[in-house]
């Protein structure tokens, strides 16, 4: 699956405890040749170590670790490489595999708990910036999912939304004198309605930046009968054919998507001065850490290839030096700090957002405007 698949009901269904530990697999990975040759090797290596992990664990009986074992292989087989992105996560259970590509690097690990890892896949979705995409015309309408890796139509939510078809009727044309405006006709408007209605739906389900695209006319009827385009962040007033590829929408949408970046970038710094100058700012690790522990984070900035690995003493953190291993189940040492303490803001219902490389230099990476 790709990060834009986390929905707060899958993420939901992640976290659920289970009866005895389940696997969790990491690993960076490469989309390109000639070093994706390495990323076989390194799978097959976590794969024995899960399985002599799962073996030795007494709290797994011997049925549900080969149960295990056997959703993994099942895992490794569905793999395709031509869709490798910068990092792979596995779960596995007695019952069940499922298979993460991300955007973003994660450590090489093999964690058995009573939950699925879901950090690194928290971080990476707030890292790609999924978007919703509406392409509607008279007759149809589309949603698309985005990120800045992929743009693909969607099936949820009831789209994509084809309107009924109707013969044409002679002796209506006959009494208003005319054909009917295509966006001023009872039936369209009424097909735009249910537009609307299934396009609240899927924002109240999966909130995320909105694009529309479509004839000017269609945008307008649509803004007429509805409320879901009040949550649009940009609009492309081009027709919307139903057999509209993803590279050309992708095309059609870029100055949308950039002009987005730009505002929503100029609007991180305003928030964080702000909070500056009102003493609501926390700045560095140790300082975001603390404010995210007592639930004060409001707005989480971090660069976009911060990646540190830290320990936790005392409420505190410490930077683990570069040069110094890591030591594997020790607690308080997070290889992904980050990626932590992400997860931990979003837990707390704080946004996350990823900055450019340098925004926050200053800070050495990471700062947070604070609630109180």
């Amino acid at each position: 699956m790709d990060t834009d698949a986390l929905t707060a009901g899958v993420l939901k269904e992640l976290r659920a405890p289970h009866p005895a530990p389940v696997l969790s697999l990491t690993m960076p990975t490469h989309r390109r040749a000639p070093e994706n040759a390495q990323d076989a090797v390194r799978l097959r290596n976590l794969v024995t170590e899960a399985a002599n992990r799962l073996d030795a664990d007494p709290r797994i009986s011997r049925e549900d670790a080969a149960a295990t074992k056997r959703q993994l292989d099942l895992a490794v087989s569905e793999l395709d490489p031509r869709r490798a992105l910068d990092a792979l996560v596995l779960f596995a259970g007695p019952d069940e595999h499922r298979i993460w590509s991300l955007p973003r690097t994660v450590p090489e690990r093999v964690v058995l708990a009573d939950t699925y890892l879901t950090r690194n896949l928290v971080a990476a979705k707030a890292q790609a910036r999924p978007y919703w995409v509406l392409t509607v015309a008279a007759d149809h309408a589309t949603l698309w999912s985005g990120t800045p890796d992929a743009l693909r139509p969607e099936k949820t939510g009831g789209f994509p939304l084809t309107a009924p078809r109707e013969d044409p009727n002679p002796q209506r044309e006959e009494r208003i004198g005319d054909t009917p405006s295509t966006f001023t006709d009872e039936e369209t408007r009424t097909f735009f309605r249910t537009v609307d209605e299934k396009l609240r739906g899927v924002l109240a389900a999966d909130p995320r930046p909105l694009y529309l695209v479509g004839l000017a006319p269609a945008l307008s009827l649509l803004d007429d009968v509805g409320e879901s385009t009040a949550a649009a962040v940009g609009r492309v007033a081009k027709g919307a054919p139903a057999d509209l590829s993803p590279s050309r929408l992708a095309a059609e949408l870029r100055p949308a998507l950039d002009a987005q970046t730009v505002e929503a970038a100029a609007g991180v710094r305003a928030r964080l001065d702000t909070a500056r100058g009102g003493k609501l700012f926390a700045g560095g690790l140790d300082e975001v850490w603390s404010a995210v522990q007592e639930g004060r984070v409001a707005l989480l900035a971090v660069e976009e290839h911060f990646r540190r690995s830290a320990r936790t003493t005392g409420g505190h953190v410490e930077l683990v030096p570069e040069d110094e291993a890591v030591t594997a189940g020790d607690p308080d040492v997070y290889e992904d700090f980050v990626d932590e303490l992400a997860e931990a803001a979003l837990d707390s219902g704080a946004e996350v957002v990823f900055t450019v490389d340098g925004a926050l230099s200053q800070y050495d990476g990471i700062a947070a405007a604070l609630r109180y």
